[in-house]
C-alpha cells in the first residue's frame, strides 16, 4: 500500500457513511489510507424524525446536530477529512456549480476507489441521486477540458455500498470485506448517531449477515475464513487483476 493511498466516500446525507462502509473506512484509515467522506446533506429533513419530534425543534438546531453526530463519527472512523456540502434534502439536488465543487474535490483526492449508494432505491430517491451524481463527477474529473491545468482522474472503482431493505434494491454483491478487526470503531461512529438509535442494531445484525456471507465465499463454512463482522459491495466497473 502506498503511503499515498486514498479513498472518497459520497454519501447522501450524514449518517449514510457510517451504517454502509464505516468498516471500510476504519480499516482503510488503519492501513494508512487518507480516507475523506463528502457529505451532500445533513438529513435533516427526512432522517431526523427524533429530533423533529422533540418541541420547538428548528431546522438550524437539526442540522448542527447531526453535524456534530457525523463528526464525533468521523473521528471513531480515522476519518482523514469530513466535509459537509450542505446541500439540503428530501429531495436532494445539485446544480453544475455544486458538482463542480465536488470534481474539485475528487481531482484533490485522487481516490484509489470511490463508495457510493445503490443504483436503485424507491425508499429514498436521494440515495440514488447520490450515485447518478458520483459517476457524473467522476467522469467530469476525468475530462482533461475540464479546468485544464489540474490533475485529472485516474479510473478508481466505485463500489456501491449496502443499502437499506436490500432484497427491493437490485443491489448485487460481489465484494465482501473483514471489518472484524475494527468493528468496535464502526460500532462507536454507528452510536454516535444518536437521532437514529433505531437502526444501531440493525446493522449490527446486518454486518454479522454478512460475515457469514464472507466465510460462505472464502471457502465454505468448514474451510473459509473466520469473520464475526463484514460489509458488503457491489463494483460498478470490471476489476483487472493479474490472479485469481
Amino acid at each position: 500500500m502506498s503511503d499515498r493511498s486514498t479513498a472518497l466516500v459520497i454519501s447522501a446525507h450524514a449518517a449514510d457513511f457510517v451504517w454502509r462502509c464505516g468498516g471500510a473506512i476504519a480499516l482503510h484509515a488503519a492501513k494508512g489510507y487518507r480516507v475523506t467522506v463528502l457529505c451532500l446533506s445533513f438529513g435533516e429533513r427526512g432522517e431526523s424524525a427524533k429530533l423533529w419530534k422533540q418541541p420547538g425543534m428548528d431546522l438550524q438546531t437539526v442540522k448542527d446536530v447531526r453535524r456534530r453526530e457525523a463528526e464525533g463519527a468521523a473521528k471513531a472512523l480515522g476519518v482523514h477529512d469530513l466535509i459537509s456540502l450542505d446541500l439540503g434534502d428530501y429531495p436532494l439536488k445539485l446544480t453544475r456549480a455544486d458538482k463542480d465543487r465536488i470534481v474539485d474535490v475528487i481531482r484533490q483526492v485522487q481516490p484509489a476507489f470511490m463508495l457510493s449508494h445503490s443504483k436503485y432505491d424507491p425508499y429514498n430517491t436521494d440515495h440514488m441521486y447520490a450515485t447518478q451524481v458520483a459517476l457524473e463527477c467522476r467522469m467530469i474529473a476525468q475530462a482533461w477540458g475540464h479546468n485544464p491545468g489540474q490533475k485529472v482522474l485516474g479510473a478508481p472503482q466505485l463500489y456501491l455500498f449496502e443499502p437499506h431493505q436490500t432484497e427491493q434494491m437490485g443491489w448485487k454483491p460481489d465484494t465482501f470485506l473483514d471489518i472484524t478487526p475494527v468493528w468496535d470503531r464502526k460500532r462507536a461512529a454507528i452510536e454516535c448517531m444518536e437521532g437514529q438509535e433505531h437502526l444501531w442494531d440493525y446493522y449490527t445484525r446486518v454486518a454479522q449477515q454478512r460475515a457469514n456471507h464472507f466465510k460462505r465465499n472464502s471457502g465454505g463454512q468448514w474451510g473459509g475464513r473466520d469473520c464475526r463482522y463484514a460489509e458488503g459491495f457491489e463494483s460498478v466497473f470490471p476489476r483487472t487483476v493479474d490472479e485469481l
